[in-house]
């Protein structure tokens, strides 16, 4: 054959220049993607808080209108 066996195999600098590229746009976009997340929940921990509140609201509201009008299951047993 040829005689010479020291000839360059592998990727090269080339290479190692594309997987860090990959490596570093990977780096970038799961960090993108835990900082949506983390807004995303913030933002849904809020919105879950204010219908609870909206809610105890209404409850509190329809509580108070009943107690106004209701005398209660005292004054129906009679006897």
């Amino acid at each position: 054959m040829g005689g010479s066996g020291n000839l360059p195999i592998g990727p090269g600098v080339w290479g190692f220049l594309a997987l860090f590229v990959l490596a570093i746009a990977l780096w970038l976009l799961v960090r993108n993607m835990n900082s949506r997340l983390r807004r995303m929940a913030y933002r849904e921990h809020e919105r879950v808080e204010a219908e609870r509140a909206a809610d105890d609201a209404k409850t509190k509201q329809g509580l108070d209108s009943t107690d106004e009008t209701d005398e209660g299951p005292e004054s129906t047993e009679k006897g």
